[in-house]
């Protein structure tokens, strides 16, 4: 069970097959691991592998993981983003493919605004963002969901700390994808590929306005978790998506 330490920072991970390196960030939220992923609608550890090196790693201080570190009340987003690319780092990739799910695609998208010369395309699955009619439900079910069980694990980190954490996090960042602007979304040329959701934590409003806004933007059938059948129709797009851009790299 490969652990990658940078400093203060364990990062667990998972690799399979080989090839153009194709970037996973589990969802799950704050609790989003690499063993999360046999939950989700699909695996890439299983659906890509046969043709790309797909990475996959836990979030720092995810409940139930080996990756640890510092609970960087200030930095929220950065310090996920640091962990992401310094694994990449560690692992010898320059350019890659990268895919999430929820809390990922916030992930993604401040991955695409600090080191988006890296990034070949980005497949965002389902991504969190703010939705009005749900102001509080990020920080609410963190709240609920994660802080209990980090700060138990924890005890120098209190619950008000935690708390202090997650309002930097979505509560002061109550807007769009949290990461970025729309203007930066405007100007974004990578090319990005969304698979909207319809629930409060996953709002088709916002995934669908950074499709809109995006100019180099596709999206997926609508809605395609419904069914086996629909998710294959999802993954082909995906296969073709990736293998367009894989080429044009």
């Amino acid at each position: 069970m490969p652990v990658f330490e940078n400093g203060a920072v364990k990062i667990y991970y998972e690799e399979a097959g080989s090839g153009l390196p194709l970037f996973v960030i589990p969802g799950g939220g704050l609790n989003a691991t690499v063993a999360g992923l046999a939950t989700h609608a699909f695996n890439p550890l299983e659906e890509f592998s046969d043709q790309y090196r797909v990475i996959a790693l836990d979030l720092r201080n995810a409940v139930g993981s080996q990756a640890e570190g510092p609970l960087e009340i200030e930095r929220t987003w950065d310090a996920f983003t640091d962990d992401q690319l310094a694994l990449l780092d560690h692992l010898g990739v320059d350019r890659f493919l990268v895919m999430g799910f929820c809390i990922a695609g916030p992930m993604i998208w401040n991955l695409l605004k600090r080191a988006g010369d890296r990034v070949m395309a980005a497949t965002l699955v389902h991504p969190s963002g703010y939705i009005s009619s749900h102001p509080d439900i990020y920080y609410n079910n963190n709240m609920q969901k994660w802080a209990p069980e980090f700060t138990q694990r924890h005890p120098e980190v209190t619950m008000e700390m935690a708390s202090e954490f997650l309002h930097n996090m979505y509560t002061r960042r109550a807007d769009f994808v949290f990461t970025v602007d729309r203007d930066f979304v405007r100007q974004c040329e990578t090319p990005v590929l969304v698979l909207p959701d319809d629930i409060p934590a996953h709002p088709y409003a916002t995934a669908m306005e950074t499709a809109l806004l995006a100019p180099n933007a596709q999206v997926s059938i609508y809605p395609w978790k419904e069914n086996d059948r629909k998710i294959a129709l999802a993954l082909n797009h995906i296969r073709g998506f990736l293998a367009l851009n894989a080429r044009a790299a």
